[in-house]
């Protein structure tokens, strides 16, 4: 068997000076070269690992015999976002962690393939499109345009239904444009598969903040049948330590909206300045740590460390994008806590107080709890602080229609079937019912609800 085919980066010592993409994908010999790695396994174990099972051995079959459209085709009829999953879901804990060929190999890179196929190909959506003629004069509100809100709009447009996306900002996307970085998902891949979910009919109206422009009953008012609400997990969490509101202490939201949807990056061409220090601290280890600390370091930082409580074993980022992170010079220090941030005498950060830590017993996560040792504090010198420690569902919603259940994170209480909440007509989906999750994961919500949702109308 031959080994997995690795792809084509950017070289560290350009990278780490401009925001564009690292990975340049597979080009045709080698997507052609990795297909052919593909079993073609009968019981497909990796369409199980997909969220929205897309018929994975048989798109990759024929990349394999080099018919590239309709390896795209394959995966239209179940995804609308190839070009976007292929880049930034985390195939390894997914569909590949299943694939046969783990038992002795490497899995399949079945997400580099999936980016090939929608990069190098150009198929026209009509071609997956099922109308439905009972639903035709049905009409749906979406609220928020992130993966779960695009994912259920496409679904419910092909089946015929008239469907409104309503996105509180001026752009579409969701976390997907505020919050990812462009050398790991340009914007143009964004903006590109968006507008082939707009051609197919989605109507869209940005500027509206569902709660405050417009209120949840008056969408019922409006005419909407159904609503699936997906506005998201954008609320920071923060340490609760002393020191928080020192100038140059960022949430992650904060810090990467400036950089991604309002070009921070690109100051002074965008008029959105983005203070850094030279020695920037990133308080965490999932997938937003690391984006925080590698633009941290594009934007000019001399040297950035990632601080986690526990060992780089427990960490959720995925591993590509830590080996990415390492390779860019990004330091880690791994076993510290933050007790508290200190300031110099005109407010901006000096310094962070940690303590030292030891693993103990799994907690409810499964991994180690991390438990503080007794008189290990020491100050490390930083000037700048990127807290990057997680997102609370968006609370909105929940707060101006207090009908809604919600649970004590926050989210809006769903059926796990149906995701239907306690409402009737009205559905959610994503982040906001899960707390921060996986692009993917929120896909594979919209769609399920966009089916409860045609089942609903149906009997209705």
């Amino acid at each position: 068997m031959k080994k997995r085919v690795k792809d084509r980066k950017q070289p560290v010592y350009e990278r780490i000076k401009n925001f564009e993409e690292v990975s340049f994908g597979y080009d045709e010999k080698q997507a052609v070269e990795e297909a052919k790695r593909c079993l073609q396994c009968k019981n497909a174990p990796c369409i199980k690992g997909c969220p929205v099972e897309i018929d994975i051995p048989r798109f990759i079959k024929e990349i394999k015999e080099g018919n590239f459209q309709k390896a795209l085709q394959i995966i239209y009829e179940k995804n609308l976002l190839p070009a976007i999953c292929g880049r930034v879901c985390p195939q390894e804990t997914q569909c590949e962690i299943v694939c046969t060929l783990t038992k002795k190999f490497q899995p399949v890179a079945i997400g580099k393939l999936e980016r090939f196929a929608a990069d190098n190909s150009d198929v026209p959506l009509s071609c997956s499109i099922n109308t439905n003629p009972e639903l035709k004069n049905k009409k749906v509100a979406v609220i928020g345009s992130g993966p779960a809100g695009l994912t259920c709009a496409s679904e419910l447009i092909r089946c015929g239904i008239k469907v409104t996306i309503f996105e509180a900002l001026h752009k579409l996307g969701g976390v997907l444009t505020y919050g990812i970085p462009e050398f790991r998902l340009p914007k143009r891949i964004v903006e590109k598969e968006i507008r082939r979910i707009i051609e197919l009919g989605v109507e869209i109206k940005t500027n509206i903040i569902i709660g405050k422009t417009i209120k949840i009953e008056e969408l019922f008012q409006m005419g909407y049948d159904a609503i699936f609400i997906g506005t998201g997990a954008g609320l920071p969490n923060f340490l609760g330590i002393p020191g928080e509101n020192l100038l140059r202490v960022y949430s992650a939201n904060e810090f990467l909206t400036r950089i991604n949807l309002m070009k921070g990056y690109l100051f002074p061409e965008y008029d959105t300045p983005v203070s850094i220090g030279e020695k920037v601290a990133v308080i965490g280890g999932g997938n937003v740590a690391m984006d925080s600390a590698r633009s941290a370091l594009r934007l000019g930082a001399k040297e950035v460390f990632i601080l986690y409580r526990r060992t780089e074993k427990e960490m959720p980022a995925r591993r590509e994008e830590y080996e990415n992170a390492v390779e860019e010079g990004i330091k880690f220090i791994f076993l510290v806590q933050p007790i508290e941030i200190i300031g110099d005498e005109n407010g901006y950060v000096k310094g962070i107080k940690i303590i030292h830590n030891e693993l103990g017993q799994p907690d409810e996560s499964g991994r180690r709890r991390p438990i503080p040792i007794p008189n290990s504090e020491e100050i490390l010198p930083f000037d700048t602080v990127i807290v990057a420690i997680g997102q609370s569902p968006s609370p909105l919603i929940p707060k101006t229609y207090p009908e809604l259940k919600i649970g004590k994170n926050g989210n809006i209480i769903v059926d796990p079937e149906t995701c239907q909440t306690n409402i009737e007509g009205i559905y959610a989906g994503g982040d906001i019912a899960t707390g921060a999750a996986t692009v993917i994961s929120a896909m594979g919500m919209g769609k399920k609800a966009a089916n409860s949702i045609i089942n609903y109308l149906l009997k209705k």
